[in-house]
Parts: structure tokens; sequence; C-alpha cells
């Protein structure tokens, strides 16, 4: 086996495979001899069929076979007498059988070297989730226009009554809870949403361009399905993949820098997670707890 390596950028590399006709043909007469065990042909018992025979009626699946064998066999080969260590599945092209001789490439992305910096004491600032009245009250307002009310129907225990609840009080009471719920999620996501930015900052390295392929298809997929559950046509789903294409690509790129910084940090740290448990949350809490807090105004 022979392979040439080829870097493309810090990440990426380009791998050339030849397999040599000797250990080919000996691949192949095992498939043959494989198919000839189960291969039923007219005139011979199982296993009895002469060479000739199966090649004519089963040439193209004994190729088929071959590849599937020894493609994977050889990368493997080739990744670990190079000492590569992909992070994700190839890209296997030119696939080539010609005088008994097979040649591929395989693309690939190398998992980064990433160094974080200083990831201990991020200055984070959080918000309060406290509720004030004027909140209370502007939601007031929207139930009130929901209700199709006009400025002239007072807010009160009626008002309270026809939406369900026993008083205005407790209405408002059930308001609070519930804001204070949304400005605590809301409040979360921005204080997480902060640590990544600092992070990102913090570390450079190439994107693994396959990692955001395979995840930029996935959300295109998702995304897609349900734009067919609410019952868009197909027509005008297909027209809008391009775009979706475009437009998550570089949120889809950002979450996969977030995930492979966090998941350093996770090394460096020696966090790990059980069963059911969530990576990023966990190295994220631990974050957080390490990190320099200030009341936001």
């Amino acid at each position: 086996m022979k392979v040439a390596v080829k870097k493309v950028d810090s990440v990426k590399r380009e791998l050339s495979f030849e397999i040599p006709k000797d250990r080919v043909s000996k691949t192949l007469d095992e498939v043959y001899k494989e198919i000839g065990k189960v291969a039923k042909v007219k005139g011979f018992r199982p296993g009895k069929a002469p060479r000739h025979v199966l090649e004519a009626q089963h040439g193209k699946t004994a190729r088929e076979e071959l590849m599937r064998k020894l493609i994977p066999e050889v990368y493997q080969e080739g990744i670990e007498k190079e000492q590569l260590d992909p992070i994700d599945a190839p890209e296997i092209n030119d696939v080539k059988f010609q005088d008994g001789i097979i040649t591929f490439q395989a693309v690939l992305d190398l998992k980064p070297e990433i160094k974080v910096k200083d990831y201990k004491g991020l200055k984070i600032k959080r918000k309060s989730s406290k509720v004030t009245d004027e909140e209370i009250n502007k939601t007031l307002e929207y139930f009130k226009q929901g209700q199709g009310k006009d400025k002239e129907v007072a807010i009160d225990d009626a008002f309270a009554k026809g939406l369900g609840y026993p008083s205005l009080e407790e209405f408002k009471q059930s308001l609070a809870r519930q804001l204070e719920i949304d400005k605590d999620r809301q409040n979360k996501f921005d204080v997480e949403n902060q640590v990544i930015e600092q992070l990102l900052k913090k570390t450079k390295f190439d994107v693994p361009q396959s990692l955001v392929k395979r995840q930029l298809e996935r959300r295109v997929h998702d995304e897609s399905h349900r734009m067919q559950q609410q019952g868009v046509p197909k027509e005008e789903i297909e027209k809008n993949q391009e775009t979706m294409l475009k437009e998550l690509k570089e949120p889809v790129e950002r979450d996969v820098k977030a995930y492979l910084v966090l998941d350093q940090i996770a090394k460096e740290e020696k966090i790990e997670v059980k069963e059911g448990e969530n990576l990023p949350a966990k190295v994220m809490e631990f974050l957080l707890k390490e990190a320099n807090w200030e009341e936001a105004k």
C-alpha cells in the first residue's frame, strides 16, 4: 500500500492511496470464494461453480464488495502509518480499478490544535430577574389587546375572571412568576453567550469544515422537516434550502467552534460526563463557577 499526504491547511489533508495488484488479487479471491458459497448458478452445486462463471454472473457484485472491504481497511492503515488523527469520517473520491490496481483519494479533517487561554475568571455581567410593576402592567395591556378590549375596559377582577383567574391580584402573581421564569431563561442564555464570545475571541484555529458541513446539513434537514410538518409545500421547502444553507453556515460554524473549545477545556480540566449528561453544559457550569461576576445596570 502506498499513501501520499497533501497538506491543504492546518487541519485539512488530502491522501492519495494505491493498493498493489497482489493485495487486490488476494482480496478478490476471498470475495469470490464467499460469493461462490452462496451463489446459485444453474448447472452447478453450491460452492462448485468455476471462477470464470462467477465472474460473468457476479462480477459487478464482486468488485463492489472488493471496494467495500479494501478501501476502509487501507484508509485506516494509511492514517495510522502517517500518524493522523481525523476528527470525522473521510470523503472518499476518485476511486479507480485499473490494471489490477486500486487507487483512491481520501479528504479528511484533523482534530485542530486548540489552546484556550485565560478561561478562568471570565468577566460576566448578570442581569436581575426581578419583575417590576411596569413590566406586569405592560403585560396586562398585551393581554387586554389580545382579548380585543378597548381602552375603556378596566383591568380589574372581572377582567381577570374572564381569563380564568379568581382575582386580578392572583392573575398578577401568576404573571410575575411567568415573567420571572422567562427573564431567568433569557439571562441564562445571555450569560452563556458572554462566555462563548469571550472564549472565541481568545481562541484562534481553523474549524474543520467536515463538521460544519455535517451539522449544517442536519440543521437544514430539521428545519425542512419542521416546515413540512407545518404544511409548507415541498417545492417551497426545496426552494428555501439553498437560502438556509447560506444563512445558517456562519452560526453553525460558530457553534462547532464553541463546542470544540468547550471540549478542549473539558480535557484540560479532566471534566467527565456520565451517560445522559451534556458535556458543553457541564463545562459551562465549571466556567461560571470560576467567573468574576458583576451586576449589569
